[in-house]
């Protein structure tokens, strides 16, 4: 059954007229208006008398997540976060999109916790079709577990830009033209917390602490800005009528391009580079990297 394209969230004259950045203006709205609670119900508590912010938390029993209401085959994807403060070895926090679907297509915002006085890493992937294996990681130049910061992420049918705060740190540029999978499937926007300590932290050599716990992150902002729809295949969602898939873009402009290789420094692993892994590089590290 077909359902008509619904867009969530207004076009905002302020957002696109901030041509040096991708910059936000996102209305406040309700958790409800937008996500629903996935699992641990019991680790999900709402702040300050409302449903504008979200703590969700991980204990021995349970970690929790949320996700969007309805799918979304384009658009520009935010939320920001402030991630479990003090000792976080093990433990793993999400922002994410996931088609859901066996051969599923994922971009991924996941956030690696520490010892106390040890950097958090943030890992960036990207699946199509299944198919992922593109994990790039950096260290930020802020303490993410000291107070909120915005994560972005931008598809259309031309690249796929993650960003902190305005700042990009990520490209992933559609190279179907070269036989390079790019995420096509309608997407669910999802964010969770786990316990990844068979992974996440020096390898899996670090495990979770867990007299810490329950570990807690928060997030905010629940305004979404895209082409959705309450089935798994969207159709028209490449539109230029959608804001985001304006030519626009369709790549960076000079001052994220500054503001991107800037940011090259934080990174400390990138699968383009990894010779064990890629004795030869992917076709798309020579467009996307």
């Amino acid at each position: 059954m077909s359902c008509d394209l619904i867009i969530i969230g207004t076009l905002l004259t302020a957002f696109i007229a901030c041509h040096s950045v991708i910059c936000s203006a996102a209305k406040d709205v309700s958790f409800d208006e937008n996500y629903a609670v996935t699992y641990g119900y019991d680790h999900v508590k709402f702040l300050n008398q409302g449903k504008s912010e979200l703590q969700i938390s991980l204990d021995q029993s349970s970690g929790a997540g949320f996700g969007s209401k309805v799918k979304y085959g384009s658009g520009f994807f935010e939320m920001s976060l402030k991630l479990p403060p003090h000792d976080s070895a093990g433990v793993v926090t999400t922002f994410y999109l996931h088609s859901g679907t066996a051969a599923h297509d994922e971009l991924d915002f996941e956030f690696l916790g520490n010892r106390e006085g040890k950097p958090i890493t943030l890992q960036t992937n990207v699946f199509s079709n299944g198919v992922g294996n593109r994990e790039q990681r950096m260290i930020l130049w802020f303490d993410p577990s000291a107070d909120y910061h915005s994560y972005k992420i931008l598809w259309n049918h031309h690249q796929i830009v993650f960003f902190v705060d305005h700042i990009p740190i990520r490209i992933y540029k559609n190279n179907e033209a070269i036989g390079v999978g790019y995420p096509s499937q309608s997407m669910q926007v999802l964010a969770s917390i786990w316990n990844g300590d068979d992974w996440a932290t020096d390898g899996g050599k670090t495990k979770v602490n867990w007299s810490h716990a329950p570990f807690t992150t928060h997030y905010k902002g629940f305004n979404v800005y895209g082409c959705g729809s309450i089935t798994n295949h969207v159709e028209g969602c490449s539109s230029t009528k959608y804001w985001w898939n304006q030519k626009k873009f369709w790549e960076l402009n000079k001052v994220q391009e500054k503001h991107y290789k800037d940011i090259k420094k934080h990174i400390n692993y990138n699968y383009c580079s990894d010779k064990s892994r890629y004795p030869v590089p992917p076709p798309e590290c020579a467009t996307n990297e």
